[in-house]
């Protein structure tokens, strides 16, 4: 079996790679929607969201880098273009949402498609028993669970 440095085979190595890849896209696409949430959002409820989703962009920036770093890590090289995140995300790219109900359903919706990557990265890392990016993405999950369950009680769901 051909090991890379950090002792996993680097054919699933490389695989991770490129579903890490997958998820920095989405994360790009889904940081992009918090900022523009954050600047356009109006109504009632401002003051808290706009709170909110400032706090989830800060958080999506730390994974983010993580995420990158993650790859680098296993010997890859992260996306960095726009054009790279446009054609692999398939969070749903919210554009001119200023109502309040229609922001945080597209963050339910966008964190429920992040879950589904990190599911499937999290049955990869394990098959190539690369515990870092297994438990990077056990922490997203867990985190990311309760942040829908938190907004969809908010929506009254």
């Amino acid at each position: 079996m051909n090991k890379s440095i950090l002792g996993l085979d680097k054919k699933e190595t490389a695989n991770l790679v490129g579903e890490l890849n997958g998820l920095l896209a989405n994360f790009q696409i889904y940081y992009q929607n918090l900022r523009g949430l954050h600047w356009n959002i109006k109504g009632k409820n401002f003051f808290e969201l706009h709170v909110k989703f400032e706090e989830f962009y800060t958080d999506s920036q730390v994974k983010i880098d993580e995420i990158a770093e993650r790859i680098l890590t296993l010997q890859g090289k992260p996306l960095h273009t726009f054009t790279d995140y446009i054609n692999l995300a398939t969070v749903p790219v919210g554009k001119n949402i200023s109502n309040d109900v229609e922001g945080v359903e597209l963050v339910v919706n966008s964190l429920s498609e992040l879950l589904k990557i990190e599911r499937t990265i999290l049955e990869s890392s394990d098959e190539a028993n690369d515990e870092g990016t297994n438990s990077m993405m056990s922490d997203f999950i867990a985190e990311q669970e309760k942040t829908i369950w938190m907004l969809n009680s908010w929506l009254g769901k």
